[in-house]
């Protein structure tokens, strides 16, 4: 497709705007009702998805919605709206932002719309659209789908579709509905299955496919009245990174800022891997950390003169620099006993951080009452001394807030102290700290205390376990790379001070 821009931007004049071969190819000349596009981040989905729908922009009457689960997910930057404007410009559409929606000269338009809750499907109710795409299909729930699917319909005379992109999601029910196309013991796609087009049918909530309209008549005549057999034809087809050269081009960093990614988002992300899950080991291994003595954590200068300043092991330089410390507890009240002999612990994380490496200095891992817990956090306090911050989450509320104000009062009076409240699963807290291990950033002092800090996180997320000291690292280093490291120029390898 060609078009010619304003003559404000000669540059772009004469501009060609086309699908790269392969993938992106398959998905705009595919006849199929329904496509599912995707597997992989950066194989140019939402350029396919917004590229669609311009071969109808002329047609009297054509409509097109094009959602996102969420509004933010529309017009946060490099998302949806800002791909648009790279394409739609160019074959004259205007751009609409009060309502996310482009306007053509042939009075047709494109919407953008979000389904960020169940019922929002209702709000379509009557519709008539003739081309509905998704992007990121695995954030919408079936129901969602499936009741944007009746609104597909059309008078313009265009067969009325759909399209919709993704990335892999094991727990979605997108993985069960594109089994077919996926090698069910590698979770990777089949290479020769991706395009293939079959047949569908949905009732009563169950889906039967087929390789033919006939062969699937065959399989349900005797439950679908002729008159109900409405079936439609649906493909998936697989794209991965290497299949944009567009991207890698202009962006050649874009491949290694996935693969710093933990291992199962990595699998996901770059390889396409939709059976990968979060399972213990995956998040973290023994062998990813690396274990110091006490001896080698970076300390302060005992210079009185020369504060905040560390020596250099290999040139003996003076830099300047200061290693912040905080220490979260992850808290539990409960004392074995008969009824519950292996209750919650209260774990209490010293972590430090200096030029983007984290240390875990300290493990406080205790089953005790109530009382008794908030004794070894006071004491524990004491020991660490005012410089270290302190950390903790609260129950969201009114009575998380009381007991914040009550600490702040009592046992951390006088101490700098974060109370915050989680957010997200535990899994999703756990990956930038995942992250971090993973790449050799993260450094254990040995002590007694290392075998039970490791089999909490290397067991992590079976729920078997305790992950009392997954939740206290987490938010430790949240906090600690929330706040930003303090640069340090020419820091290397650092030895404490004689």
């Amino acid at each position: 497709m060609t078009s010619k821009t304003s003559p404000e931007d000669p540059s772009e004049k004469g501009k060609e705007i086309r699908p790269q071969p392969g993938p992106q190819e398959l998905f705009l000349s595919s006849p199929a009702d329904i496509i599912v596009y995707g597997g992989s981040a950066g194989s140019g989905k939402s350029f396919v998805l917004l590229l669609e729908p311009l071969r109808h922009k002329d047609v009297k009457g054509f409509t097109s919605t094009i959602f996102r689960r969420t509004y933010p997910q529309i017009t946060n930057e490099g998302g949806l709206w800002d791909t648009s404007m790279e394409i739609y410009p160019h074959v004259g559409g205007i751009p609409r932002e009060s309502d996310v929606r482009w306007k053509f000269p042939s009075g047709n338009s494109i919407k953008f719309a979000h389904l960020e809750h169940e019922k929002s499907k209702l709000e379509y109710q009557g519709s008539q659209i003739c081309y509905i795409a998704f992007d990121e299909l695995t954030h919408f729930s079936e129901g969602q789908f499936f009741y944007l699917l009746s609104r597909n319909r059309s008078t313009c005379g265009v067969q009325p579709y759909v399209r919709a992109t993704c990335n892999p999601d094991p727990d979605s029910w997108v993985a069960e509905f594109i089994s077919w196309w996926i090698d069910q013991e590698t979770g990777l796609a089949i290479p020769e299955r991706s395009g293939v087009v079959r047949y569908f049918v949905r009732h009563l909530d169950n889906i039967y496919w087929a390789d033919s309209k006939d062969e699937l008549w065959d399989k349900v005549h005797d439950m679908i009245p002729e008159d109900d057999f409405h079936p439609q034809s649906f493909t998936f087809i697989a794209a991965k990174l290497d299949d944009n050269p567009a991207l890698t081009k202009v962006d050649p960093g874009y491949r290694g800022r996935l693969m710093a990614l933990p291992l199962v988002e990595r699998e996901r992300l770059l390889g396409g891997n939709w059976k990968i899950r979060h399972t213990a080991g995956t998040m973290f291994r023994t062998g990813w950390f690396k274990f110091i003595d006490r001896s080698e954590i970076p300390v302060l200068s005992l210079n009185e003169y020369e504060p905040d300043i560390y020596y250099l092991s290999n040139e003996h330089r003076k830099v300047r620099g200061k290693m912040r410390k905080v220490r979260v507890w992850d808290t539990a009240a409960t004392e074995p006993s008969p009824e519950n002999k292996d209750p919650d612990w209260t774990a209490g994380v010293l972590m430090g951080e200096l030029e983007g490496r984290f240390y875990i200095i300290d493990l406080v891992h205790v089953q005790k009452s109530p009382g008794d817990v908030e004794d070894t956090m006071e004491a524990t306090a004491d020991l660490d001394g005012k410089t270290v911050e302190i950390g903790m989450e609260i129950e969201p509320g009114s009575a998380g807030k009381r007991e914040a104000e009550r600490f702040k009062r009592t046992i951390f009076s006088g101490y700098t102290f974060h109370p915050e409240h989680s957010s997200g699963d535990k899994v999703t807290r756990a990956k930038p700290f995942s992250s971090a291990v993973q790449h050799g950033l993260v450094y254990i002092v040995r002590a007694p205390w290392n075998n039970e800090y490791l089999s909490d996180l290397i067991n992590f997320p079976n729920p078997k376990y305790h992950d009392d000291c997954v939740d206290a690292s987490s938010a430790a280093h949240n906090y600690l790379t929330r706040k930003g490291p303090k640069k340090t120029k020419g820091l290397s390898s650092l030895v404490r001070t004689r």
